[in-house]
C-alpha cells in the first residue's frame, strides 16, 4: 500500500518523523528494491536558513521544492553525489525532507552491485549519497511523482516494529546560523544503518 498525497502535504518536520519505518521503493527494469527509511532531515521553507529555498529563493534547482508535497527533489552535491528529498507542504511553500539513510529489505543483490567494494551491509545505504547510488537514483527522477509513479515511491508499513525516534542537529549546515542547531534530523534509535549516531 502506498502513502497518499495528503501525508506529504504537511510541514516537513512532521513528515520527516512520520516517514521513519516506512518503505522507500525503487523499480528498475523489473527489479523491485525495498528499503526502510531510518533517518531523515527536515528543511522547513523560506524561514529556514539551512533550506535551499530560504527567503523563497526560486531557481531552476529549487523549483521542485515549490511543488505540492509528494514529489521528489533531487540535487547534486560535491559534483558527484545525488541527494533524494521528498517535497512536503502545500504548493508554493518550499518544504522538503532529505532521506539520509535506509535499511535494505528486498533487492540486496542489486544494491551490492551498485556499491562494489563495500564489505559491510550497514555501509551500503547509511548516507544520502550512498543510498541514491545504491538505488540508482539520479537527476532523471527530479520532480518525479512519488505518489502515483512506479519507479520511485513510498510504501506504507502497516506493521512496523516499535522504535524510539531520536531528534538531533542536521548535518553539514554550519552556514545556517541559528538554524544549524535545530533538532530537525530524525532517526531510529540503535538502527545500524543510521549515518551519524
Amino acid at each position: 500500500m502506498r502513502i497518499d498525497k495528503t501525508f506529504f502535504q504537511r510541514d516537513a518536520l512532521t513528515v520527516a518523523e512520520e516517514l521513519l519505518g516506512h518503505y522507500l521503493i525503487r523499480n528498475v527494469n523489473g527489479t523491485k528494491i525495498v528499503t526502510k527509511i531510518v533517518e531523515t532531515e527536515a528543511y522547513c521553507g523560506a524561514k529556514d536558513k539551512g533550506c535551499h529555498a530560504f527567503g523563497n529563493k526560486r531557481t531552476g534547482r529549487t523549483e521542485a521544492m515549490f511543488s505540492a508535497g509528494g514529489y521528489a527533489y533531487i540535487y547534486l552535491i560535491y559534483g558527484m553525489y545525488h541527494c533524494l528529498n521528498v517535497v512536503a507542504e502545500k504548493e508554493g511553500n518550499p518544504h522538503a525532507v532529505l532521506i539520509r539513510a535506509v535499511e535494505p529489505v528486498e533487492g540486496l543483490s542489486f544494491i551490492k552491485e551498485n556499491r562494489p567494494g563495500i564489505l559491510k551491509d550497514k555501509d551500503l545505504t547509511n548516507g544520502p549519497g550512498k543510498l541514491t547510488k545504491a538505488l540508482s537514483i539520479d537527476m532523471k527522477l527530479n520532480r518525479y511523482d512519488i505518489v502515483t509513479g512506479n519507479e520511485l515511491y513510498i510504501g506504507f508499513n502497516s506493521s512496523p516494529q516499535k522504535f524510539t525516534v531520536v531528534s538531533a542537529k542536521r548535518v553539514n549546515i554550519d552556514y545556517a546560523a541559528e538554524y544549524k542547531d535545530k533538532l530537525w534530523r530524525k532517526y531510529i534509535k540503535d538502527n545500524k544503518f543510521v549515518s551519524v549516531k
